[in-house]
């Protein structure tokens, strides 16, 4: 079943089961899918649906941050409870262990200078995708670059 199916299949147990926040986010998702398909006239794969996923995923965590300085806990529960429900579509996240042998094979082709990092990050984009937080990511290459 494509991930597509997924979550369309997921809002019809969520309406059958009267789950309304669990609803509101997946229709959040189908939306920003649908609108994805009719803006460039394609067909979605799973990666693409993936990177809907993640980016909206980064929206919400930013949003807890803002909220959280503004005092306003009520809004990032609920900001919270969404990113709960984008993560079940994620694919299974890289431990650090995986993320550092990725980053090793990286290090050692493009060299160990702070100048590479650029082609480093490069590199990693595309096999850790949707599998990694790519700002960690970006932390950790820093920190053994430096």
């Amino acid at each position: 079943m494509s991930l597509k199916a997924q979550i369309t299949a997921d809002m019809k147990t969520a309406m059958k089961e009267k789950q309304v926040e669990r609803l509101g986010t997946i229709r959040l998702l189908l939306a920003a899918m649908k609108q994805r398909e009719v803006d460039e006239r394609i067909e979605l794969t799973d990666a693409d649906v993936a990177a809907i996923v993640e980016k909206m995923i980064k929206q919400r965590k930013d949003s807890i941050s803002q909220f959280e300085a503004a005092q306003r806990q009520d809004l990032a529960d609920k900001e919270k409870s969404e990113v709960e429900v984008l993560m079940g579509y994620m694919p299974q996240q890289l431990s650090a262990e995986e993320i550092a042998v990725f980053l090793d094979d990286a290090i050692a082709t493009h060299g160990s200078t702070p100048a590479s990092m650029g082609k480093i990050m490069g590199d990693l984009k595309p096999k850790l995708a949707g599998r990694a937080d790519m700002a960690e990511v970006s932390k950790l290459i820093k920190a053994r670059l430096a």
